[in-house]
């Protein structure tokens, strides 16, 4: 415990993808304690052990060095913690570049904490759980296990605080967790306590994980809800009390929208049950929240509650499932829609005839005549469409005759076909089941440098 009354938590990004720019304004103008980078989800997991199984040194974010590149030095110089999941398949990895990186920065020391334990594969296995998706035992599948990882909580961050690290990087930790985790450090919260606190940190912590959405990014719509300059999107940040409640903002002169409306949009994201919101630390309520707004860009946010921890961890499975074959071309002017159907009917029966794909395994799509719609509205004859052949293959060198066969409708017809693009990679299944916690055993390693 700190004895800090107020906790000033930023999010530096909410997907592995996400922009880095928004994380080197906050990291230089915040005033942050803590700088929060949440870039992993099941799919990135399940691809990040798929990399590392190719690669051992490919396990971590591919993006990780380039973010602490432009913060390191700015949160190092201003006294805040950098925390996040970019270490994916290998947080020591991660930690271990995290060195490098603060060594090419000319910083004179660095403290990483890297959180492991979040594999667990072999306790799955010997587990034998019931898989959610398809209501069988994990013994009963065909496929190939490729990883089982683990929701940690804010446990094992917190072990990793108290050690006072300049960053934390851990595995596959819950979303909230990696918010939470620094509120328990900082407040001294038992995370064996009230749960109604921990419920309130975890509320804080969904709305901040996705970073630009609560500030007005997938809540952007042209007319029904205009958002000023979205091309310089501004990331959020909160002044998080000890009693759990907390005070969103984003800093001056930043594009995007903080509001009633856009922060209950993210309360709800990926909530199934607002009064049972299940996470490795609490069962939170969020049904209860309260939300006021005093100023513009300000939200404040009160009233969430808790139940104790469930016993059990989500962990997510990663299967290889074969392999995926893409092809596109576009069709345009006249009878676009006529001609992508011919062709689609081309590359189906040659991937059938020629390369043993049955029709079965072979996805069409018209981008441009409702193919998001799955035609449930009307098409008309556009005026250009762009024809999208997806199929499952066993093996690789079937998935790219997918491509390979699209990109050949060039000139074997039918006519005017452009833009040709192919791809093809290994499919990653991605399933989940719950593990006994008490299996589970979270570890924190120190790396330094001085």
């Amino acid at each position: 415990m700190t004895g800090r009354t107020t906790v000033r938590l930023g999010a530096g990004a909410g997907f592995a993808g996400d922009r880095i720019d928004p994380a080197v304004d906050l990291a230089e103008r915040g005033g942050l304690d803590y700088l929060v980078f949440e870039c992993l989800g099941e799919r990135t997991i399940a691809a990040a052990n798929a990399r590392r199984r190719a690669d051992p040194e490919a396990g971590f974010d591919p993006l990780w060095t380039r973010r602490l590149r432009a913060v390191l030095r700015p949160t190092v110089e201003g006294g805040a913690t950098i925390v996040s999941n970019s270490g994916a398949a290998d947080p020591r990895g991660a930690a271990a570049a995290t060195l490098d990186v603060a060594h090419d920065l000319g910083l004179p020391r660095l403290r990483v904490a890297a959180v492991t334990g979040d594999d667990v594969l072999d306790a799955t296995v010997a587990a034998d759980p019931v898989v959610w998706e398809t209501g069988r035992r994990l013994s009963e599948h065909s496929e190939d296990l490729l990883a089982a990882n683990a929701y940690l909580g804010a446990d094992p961050i917190v072990r990793a605080l108290d050690a006072r690290p300049d960053v934390v990087v851990t595995g596959r930790v819950a979303d909230p967790s990696l918010f939470l985790g620094p509120l328990v450090h900082e407040f001294g919260w038992a995370l064996d306590g009230d749960p109604g606190l921990l419920g309130r940190g975890t509320a804080v912590g969904h709305l901040l994980e996705c970073a630009g959405q609560l500030t007005g990014g997938y809540f952007a719509d042209p007319v029904t809800k205009p958002v000023d300059r979205l091309a310089h999107l501004g990331f959020p940040f909160a002044d998080v009390a000890a009693d759990g409640t907390a005070v969103l903002g984003k800093l001056p002169g930043t594009g995007g929208r903080l509001d009633l409306a856009t922060t209950r949009e993210q309360l709800l994201y990926e909530v199934d049950d607002p009064g049972a919101y299940v996470t490795p630390d609490v069962v939170a309520d969020l049904s209860q929240v309260r939300l006021r707004s005093d100023a513009p860009d300000t939200v404040a946010v009160s009233g969430a509650g808790g139940t104790p921890r469930p016993d059990a961890l989500k962990v997510t499975l990663g299967f290889r499932g074969g392999w995926s074959g893409e092809g596109q071309i576009s069709y345009a002017g006249p009878r676009a829609l006529a001609r992508a159907h011919a062709a689609a009917e081309v590359v189906v029966d040659r991937l059938d005839r020629v390369h043993g794909i049955p029709a079965a395994d072979v996805h069409v799509e018209y981008i441009g005549a409702g193919a998001a719609l799955r035609g449930l509205a009307p098409v008309g004859d556009p005026l250009e469409v762009r024809l999208r052949v997806q199929a499952w293959a066993p093996d690789e060198e079937r998935a790219e005759t997918v491509g390979w066969e699209v990109e050949s409708l060039y000139t074997n017809g039918p006519a005017g076909g452009g833009g040709a693009r192919r791809s093809h990679a290994e499919v990653l299944a991605v399933r989940s089941c719950l593990l006994d916690r008490r299996l589970v055993t979270p570890a924190v390693d120190l790396l330094e440098l001085s």
